[in-house]
């Protein structure tokens, strides 16, 4: 039975929209949660990809770019972050194409000199440097970036911070 008190689905969806752009799957899921009727939330999604108001293609694109760009994310938390999103793998990986490798690497060494920046440690001492290397590592991987790029990031860092010590 349709929901006859409150707002309907398509009010709901655009109220959602209205927020930020959402995945197909989000407003979906959302839709659910409020017990729509599938058959009413399945009209609504397609009424709102016939409007152009949500295209997971786009969608993917312009989380990845924000994203990355100004909140310094990696591929490997953009891609858990997406797939929480329910878009699909194949278009995840064509938004991540986008990403250049380089401005990636770049994005990833201006963080790790930022927080070795920040940090009153000693790089001469042993001890110091092993907590910033777990620090920098830290850092980069709650951030995103994989594994091998953390590692490199993180001991040119500190060539860089011990040679300006």
């Amino acid at each position: 039975m349709p929901e006859t008190t409150g707002p309907s689905a398509w009010d709901v969806a655009l109220r959602l929209l209205g927020v930020r752009a959402r995945s197909r799957a989000e407003i979906a899921e959302r839709l659910a949660r409020r017990e729509f009727e599938p058959d009413v939330i399945a009209e609504v999604l397609d009424r709102l990809s016939e409007s152009g108001l949500i295209d997971d293609d786009d969608f993917a694109q312009e989380w990845v770019t924000s994203r990355h760009k100004y909140s310094g994310r990696g591929r490997v938390a953009l891609r858990r972050e997406l797939r929480t999103k329910g878009v699909a793998e194949e278009t995840i990986e064509t938004a991540l194409a986008e990403i250049d490798p380089d401005d990636e690497r770049a994005q990833a060494t201006a963080l790790a000199q930022k927080k070795l920046a920040s940090s009153s440690l000693d790089l001469s001492d042993r001890n110091d440097r092993a907590k910033a290397y777990r620090r920098l590592a830290g850092l980069l991987g709650r951030r995103g970036y994989p594994p091998e790029m953390v590692s490199s990031v993180v001991a040119e860092t500190l060539r860089a911070g011990a040679a300006d010590s």
